[in-house]
């Protein structure tokens, strides 16, 4: 065994838009929110992740709480670095690690740009990764689910995350045609916050938009099984005062139809550019949606209804995507799709 694989450590990482997930030794060891927060005078980090996110919107002028990612890829590079280090500290449990480097696979959007993955890189070899490896996010959700991607087989993909959907049809260990679009759950949180404003003259912050969409949040404005209401609170826009109101998930439903309408057609894009050869194993199969979005109650009847095909919610979409990443670090030889 060399120095170097003695003193290495291998970790997977998941960097979302939304929540960073880190696995280490086959183990999901860190799933925190993908939020910084830096002192503006000093530049010191003061909180990473959950710690960070209860800062937000609660700041006075020295504190900036930031989001490094934006639509999948970074969006400000300092604070992706220190969000990188963050992380990785979390998943030693803080203590001062033996490992010289990190051998690192992490996971990219599939409409990502070279330079978005060349800034990728560098925050990644800056945070103490000598041995980096690149993968798209629907292979690694496909792999993540226990699809066998190399196989000649077509799978359809819909992985609906924080910042991006990423719609991919995948055969022998590659994408064949895919789509990736930039409406994905902080869409759906801006377009609660719009409709809370436009129907009840309410201002509200992301959290709780975030809140509404988890609780109450829908595709379909009829289920079988219906959450119940709940009591939202934000300032009214006409007094200034502190106010609440209530919510059902018909009003989340309505609200976020136009963006699911953009999703739905998306999808039938990529149906249209699909191989027939492929689109006959997708009729078979059916689509697998993984990421936070496919947790969105009564997607999988909809984007079914629209496209006339089964369509699965697989077990665990929120770790679909960093599970088939932690399996490409295992078999860096073996998966030909993998990006140095």
């Amino acid at each position: 065994m060399s120095l170097f694989n003695f003193f290495t450590e291998e970790v997977a990482i998941d960097l979302g838009t939304a929540n960073c997930l880190v696995i280490r030794d086959g183990k999901v060891v860190v799933n925190e929110p993908s939020v910084v927060a830096i002192n503006r005078n000093t530049g010191e980090v003061l909180a990473i992740g959950r710690e960070a996110l209860q800062m937000e919107g609660k700041t006075h002028e020295d504190i900036r709480v930031v989001r490094p990612l934006k639509d999948g890829v970074i969006a400000d590079f300092g604070a992706s670095e220190h969000m990188i280090k963050g992380m990785l500290r979390l998943a030693t449990n803080g203590r001062k690690r033996l490992a010289a480097s990190y051998k690192m696979v992490i996971c990219v959007p599939s409409g990502i740009t070279e330079v978005e993955k060349r800034a990728i890189r560098d925050a990644a070899t800056i945070a103490g990764a000598k041995e980096l490896y690149l993968v798209y996010e629907p292979l690694a959700a496909a792999v993540g689910i226990g699809l066998d991607v190399e196989e000649p087989t077509g799978h359809m993909i819909v992985d609906i995350g924080g910042g991006t959907t990423e719609i991919a049809v995948i055969a022998l260990s590659g994408i064949v045609c895919d789509h990736s679009l930039r409406v994905a759950g902080e869409n759906f949180d801006a377009d609660i916050m719009h409709f809370m404003r436009r129907q009840y003259n309410m201002m509200i912050g992301q959290a709780t938009a975030e809140k509404i969409k988890i609780q109450v949040g829908a595709a379909l404005s009829e289920l079988q099984d219906p959450p119940e209401n709940i009591f939202v609170k934000g300032r009214d826009l006409l007094t200034g005062l502190p106010k609440q109101v209530e919510v059902a998930y018909v009003d989340v439903a309505h609200c976020l139809d136009r963006s699911l309408s953009k999703i739905e057609e998306a999808i039938l894009k990529t149906l249209e550019v699909t191989p027939p050869e492929l689109a006959a194993d997708i009729h078979q199969e059916g689509i697998y949606l993984t990421g936070g979005g496919a947790l969105l109650r009564g997607l999988d009847k909809r984007i079914s209804a629209k496209t006339r095909l089964p369509t699965h919610v697989v077990e665990e979409p929120l770790q679909a995507v960093v599970r088939g990443t932690s399996i490409a670090l295992k078999n860096v030889g073996k998966f030909m799709f993998l990006m140095r």
